[in-house]
């Protein structure tokens, strides 16, 4: 069964949203930095459930890159 977070990744990559996965990676990049930086309680199930959803956008991203040489680097950043 898949989790919410992969069929979002696999709608954008069926889509080719490659904008939408780099905003859905920003952000979860900014949730984990939120709780890591948490203090009085333990956050490290949700650090580890965020850590997983980024390796997950971070590989739909990969898909979606271009083959080498076919574009200019700058133009995929």
């Amino acid at each position: 069964m898949l989790t919410a977070m992969e069929m979002i990744v696999a709608g954008y990559v069926k889509m080719r949203d490659r904008r939408a996965l780099a905003d859905l990676l920003a952000h979860r990049r900014k949730v984990l930095a939120e709780l890591q930086a948490v203090s009085g309680i333990n956050p490290r199930n949700a650090v580890k459930a965020i850590q997983e959803e980024l390796a997950l956008v971070e590989s739909g991203l990969e898909e979606l890159k271009p083959p080498p040489g076919s574009l200019p680097e700058n133009e995929w950043s």
